[in-house]
């Protein structure tokens, strides 16, 4: 088992290229099974698909600044793993005869607000965006009564669950110099814009969440459960252990 806390970045180097390995030998899901998609949820994952197909350029810039060959690799890694989420997406959209989109507002916003300042501030919004896409690829999965459609979900959900625990560590060490008080400030302050985009997906995917037996409350409400625990772990108040179990909530 990988000690990514002990071992730094190159213990996630090796997970990451552990995942690329396996995911060559799994190879894609069967696309020409086709896919039965509901509108509604078409649309969503339209507007998912946007949010996954970055190039992740300014990220990298950021990362390769910050001194750190192992956490740069890393980076570049997760990317790759990001973008493929969305080629997956595209595919399952063809396969439900739907094309993707050129942009969507949303996105707009997140990658504005994430070019904004230096690492820390690019991280503490790309946790909202990933915190987001935990409970939403849950609900695919669990919801969806295509096949394929859940697979899909089901595949990008678990790079999910292992990419928070990645971008917490980062965030709990840029975090680290900082006084207590400045610390909890930060998380607080995230923990707010999780909520309000956790409302802000939860009325714009409405009916697709409904198709998925997802109330948009209940999609709010664990959204924002789900920021305590990661919270604590950000700002070192919580078991770093305990990060892959808090990204499951």
């Amino acid at each position: 088992m990988l000690n990514k806390e002990s071992e730094g970045y190159e213990a996630w180097v090796r997970d990451f290229e552990a995942e690329r390995e396996r995911r060559a030998a799994t190879g894609d899901p069967e696309w020409e099974r086709g896919a039965a998609l509901d509108p509604a949820l078409v649309r969503s994952l339209q507007r998912f698909q946007v949010g996954e197909d970055g190039d992740g350029s300014a990220l990298i810039g950021k990362a390769d600044r910050a001194g750190d060959p192992h956490y740069a690799r890393a980076v570049r890694l997760f990317v790759a793993e990001e973008r493929n989420h969305a080629r997956m997406l595209a595919l399952l959209l063809a396969a439900g005869g739907a094309a993707t989109l050129e942009g969507h507002w949303s996105d707009a916003v997140f990658v504005r607000l994430r070019r904004l300042l230096g690492l820390r501030v690019e991280l503490l919004v790309l946790m909202v965006a990933e915190v987001v896409a935990l409970r939403y690829y849950r609900a695919v999965r669990d919801g969806a009564p295509d096949p394929l459609t859940a697979e899909v979900a089901g595949r990008i959900l678990a790079d999910e669950e292992r990419h928070v625990p990645f971008h917490c560590r980062r965030l709990r060490e840029a975090l680290a110099p900082l006084p207590a008080p400045g610390r909890r400030a930060a998380t607080l302050a995230w923990q707010g814009l999780l909520a309000g985009a956790g409302a802000v997906v939860a009325v714009d995917h409405g009916p697709a969440l409904r198709h998925l037996a997802v109330t948009r409350r209940a999609f709010a409400r664990d959204v924002l459960r789900s920021s305590g625990p990661l919270a604590g772990a950000i700002r070192g108040a919580g078991p770093a252990a305990g990060l892959r179990e808090a990204a499951r909530v």
